[in-house]
């Protein structure tokens, strides 16, 4: 099973946040996952934007979870390096 940490969508019409998630590559978008890590609000103030469990994030990457390229440049923005 391959797994990915990515967004999953979450909100109304046009007021949109996602939760970063862990799941299955093969799920759906919206599907059922196996942990949430964090939240992101694309719409609030930079400095409140992006919300994340820092630390279990590195146990899933360190599990080999491949982050999706929207999650990788949120987390680094927060100062996660990945590989």
């Amino acid at each position: 099973m391959s797994v990915k940490i990515r967004l999953t969508r979450v909100g109304t019409r046009k007021k949109p946040y996602y939760r970063i998630v862990v799941m299955d590559s093969r799920r759906q978008r919206d599907g059922a996952y196996l942990e949430n890590l964090g939240v992101y609000h694309p719409l609030n103030s930079d400095d409140r934007q992006v919300e994340v469990k820092e630390d279990r994030i590195r146990e899933w990457l360190s599990k080999g979870a491949r982050p999706s390229h929207t999650v990788k440049v949120l987390l680094n923005k927060q100062g996660i390096q990945i590989k």
